[in-house]
């Protein structure tokens, strides 16, 4: 991979949290590539820092050390180019606001014009199937379609990096495969770079070109799996193929590798 085809760079990323004469090293010598419309998704244990590298990358968290750049540029607070999808949508949307003013509201404080804002939130929301939702309340939508205008809200922002923090942990299945195949579909459509985690070991697969398997805290890359599977994908066939089940076993070994402490030679 070469520096015109990265998208983000992640070099010796370290977080050490102090609080109260005491530290707490919760990522150690992270490293990692992204090439620009990549998606790639992040396992590991619970607790291995998976939301602490995330909200790195985005700016939200000072690192303590390394480094991470965007398009080339050195990440030191929330990056122009980048939208984030959390898990906890509920929280990311304001109820008084109907779900077009939603989705318009980073677009007004990027200085957009009124008729660009609206164009832009139209295709954002026909994207994702609410045109007919645009002037609803997020308390009048179920779970789903709140998440749905979450996405719809970062799509609308035309970034050229997404980063997805266990963004369907609270939906039921069906929705959450529902939910999946529209982010394939969005990521297929739009060639944005998608860094995308995840607890979901088939999730990741199923979602992923590259899946990150995370060690247990202080956290490095204990493997960087490459997914084998056919680009066209769908739940049915896709989840049912020995190649799918032959990754996702990998997979779950190293994640059990992972709670016993097991680590990268190179860490």
């Amino acid at each position: 991979m070469n520096a015109t085809t990265v998208a983000l760079d992640v070099d010796g990323l370290a977080k050490t949290y102090e609080s109260r004469g005491r530290s707490v090293e919760a990522v150690r010598n992270l490293t990692f590539q992204i090439a620009r419309g990549e998606m790639v998704c992040i396992v590991g244990p619970s607790g291995a820092g998976k939301t602490t590298l995330l909200r790195c990358i985005a700016g939200l968290l000072e690192a303590s050390g390394g480094q991470i750049r965007l398009d080339g540029s050195p990440v030191t607070g929330p990056p122009a180019g980048m939208a984030v999808v959390f898990q906890e949508y509920g929280r990311s949307l304001f109820p008084w606001l109907t779900v077009r003013k939603n989705v318009e509201l980073p677009l007004k404080e990027k200085g957009l014009a009124r008729a660009d804002r609206t164009a832009k939130v139209d295709a954002a929301l026909e994207s994702v199937g609410l045109r007919d939702s645009a002037d609803a309340h997020p308390w009048q939508l179920s779970g789903g379609m709140q998440q749905r205008v979450a996405i719809a809200r970062a799509v609308a922002y035309e970034p050229s990096v997404l980063l997805m923090d266990e963004p369907f942990a609270a939906v039921d299945a069906q929705t959450r495969a529902d939910l999946e195949d529209l982010v394939r579909r969005l990521w297929r459509q739009l060639g944005v770079t998608v860094l995308f985690v995840t607890h979901d070991i088939d999730e990741s697969v199923y979602l992923g070109q590259r899946v990150l398997v995370l060690s247990n805290r202080p956290t490095v890359v204990l493997e960087d799996v490459h997914v084998d599977l056919p680009d066209d994908r769908n739940q049915l066939e896709t989840r049912s193929s020995p190649q799918f089940a032959k990754i996702r076993s990998h997979v779950y070994e190293l994640i059990q590798l992972a709670k016993k402490g097991h680590r990268s030679d190179t860490a």
